[in-house]
């Protein structure tokens, strides 16, 4: 493998397609020192599509780790008013943002979670201006990953940290198109295919989803009027396509976050923060989670929901085939952007405004009442199996069959 070669091809995609940064446009980099070398090569490709300015926020696990371990709980009610500032200042003047991922899985074991989700929230609440111009189409961003040897050692313990480094790298680019002769043109076609079924699915309006598998998933999920199915990238107000989140195999909507019941079951673990939860169960109750159990890491999980009011509710469910290409890896990847793209999931929290008609322009209070989900979280977690069944309930109650036997069934 040419490492250098990929990250250079890796940086164009990221710039031209997943950020698609406009002449005269300034842009936003958040990463970790990991990254520092793709960074680089994003930089000055930012800088070759007409950036008029790149600012990069670097952070560092070990640091915030200290932090955590050594800073009482009430130091995380409050957030840092000159981050603050700037975080939603890049937002108000329309920067575009990219978001590096490369933490450890296991860089927060042992960190009091409580202290995790309280600076989440914080962060959340003082960042207003930043979370909103992503959540209601203001400004474009990408979520995307670099390898680090802990996370590379994590995912691939049998070898060394610079073979597993070298096979986590390989993966990603794998996953996000790079290994193509033209990963912004196989992005495009990639765009293209999840239409059609966008298009089928929109066009049926069903009232209800119900989803049913062998672990015990149970649960059926009412569906807001006028519901809107998307995939594969967003478009922001004023027009621009940008893809969210590299790697993405997801079709995605938000469910009416009252009209909840059954109980669901996780098929993959999932990474918060840095802890781990695994093998846990949600049961709802008219939209509301009212238990959870985890074979590990159930203390996080009830933390998560008791995060607000919005975190005991959905505001995801989104499509994925149990046969898919990053499925089809065989990698369990322990980080949530790319295990999410590999099984249908739910999300706690946040809902989407882009998942009902004319909702970007709706205010919370109308997105609210129109059954979108509101909070200062957003927590995907994987449910999809090789045997799960998902059946569309129409307005008139006819059963249609959306997935059988883990994959599409029209």
């Amino acid at each position: 493998m040419d490492l250098q070669t990929n990250l250079k091809k890796y940086a164009k995609l990221l710039v031209k397609a997943g950020c698609n940064l406009q002449k005269g446009q300034s842009f936003l980099v958040n990463a970790q020192l990991e990254a520092a070398p793709l960074v680089r090569f994003v930089v000055d490709e930012a800088y070759r599509a007409g950036a008029k300015e790149v600012n990069v926020f670097w952070s560092d696990e070990a640091i915030s780790r200290m932090q955590f371990l050594n800073s009482p709980l009430e130091f995380f009610r409050t957030f840092p008013k000159w981050k603050a500032d700037a975080l939603n200042g890049f937002a108000e003047r329309g920067d575009a943002m990219l978001f590096l991922e490369s933490r450890d899985p296991n860089g927060m074991s042992g960190v009091d979670t409580a202290k995790i989700i309280t600076r989440s929230a914080t962060r959340h609440k003082a960042c207003k201006a930043f979370h909103e111009g992503m959540d209601f189409g203001r400004n474009v961003w990408c979520i995307a990953a670099a390898a680090s040897p802990k996370w590379a050692k994590c995912v691939f313990p049998g070898l060394n940290e610079d073979e597993a480094t070298e096979k986590l790298w390989e993966a990603i680019f794998h996953t996000v198109r790079v290994d193509t002769p033209d990963p912004v043109k196989a992005w495009n076609e990639h765009r293209k295919s999840f239409e059609k079924r966008c298009s089928y699915l929109n066009a049926q309006q069903f009232d209800k989803l119900v989803y049913k598998n062998s672990i015990g998933t149970d649960i059926t999920l009412g569906m807001t009027k006028n519901h809107i199915w998307a995939g594969g990238g967003s478009r922001t107000v004023g027009g621009t396509y940008f893809f969210p989140n590299m790697p993405t195999e997801e079709i995605f909507c938000s469910p009416d976050y009252r009209r909840t019941n059954g109980t669901v079951h996780s098929a993959l673990p999932l990474n918060y923060q840095g802890v781990l939860i695994d093998d846990f169960s949600i049961t709802f109750q008219d939209g509301k989670a009212v238990e959870c159990r985890a074979t590990k890491g159930e203390e996080t999980l009830k933390r998560i929901i008791a995060m607000d009011e919005g975190a005991h509710m959905l505001g995801e469910c989104a499509l994925i085939p149990h046969k898919s290409p990053i499925a089809d890896t065989g990698i369990l990847f322990y980080n949530t952007l790319f295990d999410e793209n590999a099984a249908c999931h739910f999300a706690l929290g946040i809902g989407f405004p882009e998942c009902i008609k004319d909702g970007l322009s709706m205010s919370k209070d109308q997105l609210t009442a129109a059954g979108i989900n509101s909070s200062v979280t957003h927590v995907d977690f994987m449910l999809g199996t090789e045997d799960l069944s998902i059946t569309g309930i129409t307005q008139d109650g006819e059963e249609v069959p959306v997935f059988r036997n883990g994959g599409w069934a029209f």
